[in-house]
């Protein structure tokens, strides 16, 4: 079954990237600064990028990493690798263990496969449309939560530090986290009730998650409530939200209306 070979080419990518990391120790690492923000690059970034573009992509496939330089030759393609070599680089260099690897399938458009592996935690989360998620190896599931009060919400650990979630009343729990990729694993396996950000990510960010959430049987979309396109020439979503469909359509009445 081709989908199986795709989930088969993920595991092994997301194992040689995990070996390409471990030389490397969080909190203990040098880095360069790639933009005006400060964010922050490492060689193990460049390493993890280098064993998954030599795994992934095959001929006929497209690829967009954000340690590559980007090609317009992907939007020619129906199938393109999104990945992001490490997740969370802020984590690593700070030694938080919310980082991880995140390596998502788009076809014709949409996230229909993907994975992501945290060293810290040793969570492998892998998945796809037609097969379901699994977590480490065992099949797994999104908490189905209906309700907004009392949810359990992963949120942007740098977002809550500039308080911008001090506005919502505390009728739902709000847990500060690192990583993109790693708080939508969390969300596709039942480890949170969902996760939502208003400000832009990279398609690389949110990718592999997306496929997980689909996965599970989930619902990733923006905060106007349409569908994110993906494999785009600006590869850049304004915000999304994730969970299950009736969580989502309570946040967004109550306070986005």
């Amino acid at each position: 079954m081709p989908r199986r070979e795709d989930l088969a080419r993920i595991r092994d990518a997301l194992a040689a990237a995990a070996e390409a990391v471990r030389p490397y120790t969080p909190g203990a690492v040098d880095y360069d600064e790639k933009s005006s923000r400060g964010d922050p690059v490492t060689a193990a970034d460049l390493a993890i990028d280098e064993v998954l573009r030599g795994i992934l992509p095959q001929p006929g496939e497209g690829w967009l990493s954000e340690e590559t330089a980007d090609s317009p030759q992907r939007l020619t393609n129906s199938r393109v690798w999104v990945v992001d070599p490490l997740d969370g680089t802020r984590e690593f260099v700070d030694g938080v263990p919310e980082w991880c690897i995140s390596v998502g399938l788009v076809e014709d458009g949409m996230p229909v496969a993907g994975g992501i592996y945290s060293p810290p935690v040793d969570l492998l989360v892998v998945g796809s449309v037609e097969t379901g998620v699994t977590r480490n190896g065992e099949p797994a599931e999104m908490t189905g939560r209906r309700a907004l009060d009392g949810a359990v919400i992963l949120a942007s650990r740098s977002e809550w530090n500039r308080g911008e979630w001090d506005g919502y009343d505390g009728s739902f729990e709000v847990v500060p986290c690192g990583s993109v990729a790693y708080k939508l694993a969390q969300v596709s396996v039942g480890l949170a009730d969902g996760t939502w950000t208003l400000v832009p990510k990279h398609e690389w960010d949110v990718a592999a998650g997306a496929a997980l959430i689909k996965a599970a049987g989930g619902t990733l979309l923006h905060a106007d409530g349409g569908e994110p396109k993906w494999n785009q020439p600006k590869p850049k979503l304004p915000n999304f939200l994730a969970g299950s469909e009736p969580l989502l359509d309570q946040f967004r009445k109550r306070w986005l209306a």
